[in-house]
């Protein structure tokens, strides 16, 4: 027998997350957790220092949307915790597998409210799959390999692990745990026979795609399935990426403000394959597309966390499956000798390319719908573009193509600024790949500052600034529901291509479409991370409609009540 070398706990937990084969760890230093810092001088973990927590953890979270493996982030006690919530909510939220370590006060300091105390099972024990704490430092690789776990199994999901700083400091002989690797959760052959039967009675079927725990090849299974049955494929909100765009089955995002026809299409539907997504509410049209329990359609739910079934729609079939495992099972499945609903298919792909082709002229001198178009046309079919939240999304959401696995990172939860830590955590990771970040206004400053991690570590990331001076989303809703009281959404915003050339990189100003293919290709040319500043008029409020417009329509309702 070997004697295992005694190691500090610092120590150990670098260990573990090597014998994880962890390749990224993004965080914002603090003294809580330096013995861990100090391991991580010798390891073969590329560390990315950030400028702020809920940075870090959204870096970490893009690295998981692109791997399946869980993203780790490590930020120190109290406020760095505080910081990193909205990265551990987005991670909840949209089912992403994360692994944070919070630095703890000392163990006999507890409960006297010492220098930046939290009980972080109870602060994270709502948002995360699992919060906890090392107490006894023997239990290091027990608990790792258990987040490991918890974070990848069923439904993915953020894990939440604190760690005294007195403890980091002990000694004990452990070995660390084996890689994990998530127990694959593949649908019984029964649930696929009767698949079958309910895709041979169907007239008007149509797939839904969503959620997360997909692979290059399981989107590729998926992709033949479609093929097989000619059926119509739809990805629900921000989930684009998971079946091309260019792809003949393919009907459209159903999300926020999506293609009226689409939403008919499904609402039409008698066979609802529902794979993967909670169909929670962007998706489901604020919980309209189907009715509650007991959906008209016939609805077939297929999610990997077994407590998502029946949570909020009662399905005619519920498959406790992963994507992959699913995926897998479809290649089995047989398509009818005729088949009926191939005229429909057909239909929703013309729907959709109506839907996507020539954008609506809009006021001001930027069409950003142009401008869409034109970087359809130039964007590799691996690039990856990232996104927050704002109406700004709705231009690449429409006008784009996802045409790959992970080409899409974009939160569900509806957080702003996820896209600029995302864009940089996703060129960290995958260096190899064009990566173009959009960001609205009030989106790009709630995590600017990571623009300056992208110049540290030379990462040349394209922001695109959607610029029409406010919270437009909340300015909407505000001309919908108290027309012409604006309050609380104005912005006054800095120059932000001099803000990208202070930071060491590329900025240039875009004012007219005819303007942004140029200065994209000279943001290309750089190297460096670059901001195209893109002024649009506030009238543009999204492709379809003006502020005025809403707001004429609001009065109008209010004046006829």
């Amino acid at each position: 027998m070997t004697t295992l070398p005694a190691r500090t706990g610092g120590q150990l937990i670098v260990d573990c997350l090597q014998a994880q084969r962890v390749e990224h760890v993004f965080c914002v230093p603090g003294e809580s957790f330096l013995a861990v810092l100090d391991a991580l001088h010798d390891a073969s973990i590329n560390v990315t220092v950030c400028r702020q927590e809920g940075g870090a953890a959204m870096m970490a979270d893009a690295t998981a949307r692109l791997t399946g493996r869980p993203g780790v982030v490590m930020v120190t006690r109290g406020p760095g915790a505080t910081n990193a919530s909205a990265g551990i909510h987005i991670a909840e939220q949209d089912s992403v597998p994360l692994v944070m370590f919070v630095g703890q006060i000392a163990r006999e300091m507890r409960g006297r409210g010492a220098f930046q105390e939290m009980d972080y099972r109870a602060v994270f024990g709502t948002m995360a799959k699992w919060a906890t704490e090392i107490d006894e430092v023997e239990r290091i690789p027990e608990v790792v390999s258990r987040a490991f776990h918890v974070a990848m199994q069923g439904r993915p999901g953020p894990v939440v692990i604190a760690l005294p700083e007195d403890m980091l400091l002990e000694l004990a002989a452990v070995q660390a745990g084996p890689r994990v690797e998530p127990v694959e959760i593949w649908p019984g052959q029964t649930q696929m026979a009767e698949l079958q039967k309910l895709i041979w009675a169907a007239k008007k079927p149509i797939m839904i795609l969503g959620g997360t725990g997909w692979t290059p090849k399981a989107c590729a299974s998926v992709q033949r399935f479609a093929e097989r049955f000619d059926m119509p494929v739809a990805a629900s909100f921000r989930r684009q990426m998971l079946f091309s765009g260019d792809h003949d089955n393919y009907a459209g995002e159903i999300g926020i403000a999506p293609n009226p026809k689409l939403k008919g299409r499904i609402d039409d539907a008698d066979l609802v394959i529902l794979a993967g997504s909670r169909m929670s509410e962007m998706a489901s049209q604020s919980y309209t597309l189907f009715d509650i329990p007991t959906p008209k359609q016939t609805l077939v739910h297929v999610h990997a966390g077994s407590e998502e079934l029946g949570r909020v729609y009662h399905p005619a079939l519920g498959i406790c499956a992963s994507p992959a495992g699913f995926a897998a099972a479809l290649e089995s499945l047989q398509p009818p000798n005729q088949i009926p609903w191939s005229a429909e298919t057909r239909q929703a792909r013309e729907d959709y390319l109506a839907w996507t082709g020539q954008p609506p002229r809009i006021p001001g001198r930027l069409q950003m719908g142009e401008a869409m178009l034109w970087l359809r046309n130039r964007l590799p079919a691996d690039a990856i573009v990232t996104n927050g939240a704002g109406n700004y999304a709705t231009w690449p959401a429409r006008f784009l193509r996802y045409r790959s696995f992970g080409s899409q990172l974009a939160p569900t939860s509806g957080s702003m600024g996820y896209g600029v830590p995302a864009a940089v955590g996703a060129k960290r990771a995958q260096p190899h790949r064009m990566v173009v970040a959009f960001a609205g206004d009030g989106c790009f400053l709630m995590h600017g500052q990571e623009f300056a991690t992208a110049v540290q570590y030379e990462l040349p990331v394209i922001f695109v600034v959607v610029d029409n001076g406010m919270y437009g989303t909340i300015r909407m809703h505000q001309e919908r529901e108290y027309p012409g009281r604006v309050s609380a959404t104005a912005l006054k915003n800095p120059d932000f291509r001099a803000y990208a050339v202070a930071f060491g990189g590329h900025g240039e100003r875009v004012e007219t479409a005819d303007e942004f293919g140029p200065a994209f290709e000279r943001a290309v040319a750089s190297g460096k991370p670059a901001i195209l500043h893109c002024l649009i008029d506030p009238e543009a409020i999204t492709p379809a409609t003006t502020l005025t417009a809403m707001r004429e329509k609001a009065l109008a309702a209010q004046n006829v009540q």
